[in-house]
């Protein structure tokens, strides 16, 4: 996983001529900032939407992991009772061979 770096605070932006103080002036700053307020709102909301979907995952792959654990638990099971209990399989003899090149 990769470090976190820390985010720089989200800055304004700026109008590379001044104006003059006018009413008009005053009008288009606030237009400028009610347009920011509304991607910073929008933006926001993708990134709870994103949020939502992530945490949804996690809950999969807790799930998941559960069921692959019992899954494995009940192979270990298994597992150990054929190694402890010997069956009329193991029993049987076999005859070997041994080949030479």
């Amino acid at each position: 996983m990769r470090p976190q770096r820390q985010r720089d605070p989200i800055r304004p932006k700026i109008s590379t001529m001044p104006r003059q103080q006018t009413e008009a002036g005053q009008y288009l700053d606030m237009y400028k900032l009610t347009i920011e307020k509304d991607r910073l709102a929008q933006e926001l909301g993708s990134i709870e939407q994103r949020r939502q979907q992530i945490q949804n995952r996690l809950v999969e792959l807790e799930q998941l992991v559960g069921t692959m654990e019992q899954k494995a638990h009940t192979f270990r099971g298994t597992e150990i009772q054929k190694t402890t209990t010997p069956s009329a399989e193991t029993t049987e003899t076999y005859d070997t061979m041994y080949l030479d090149y």
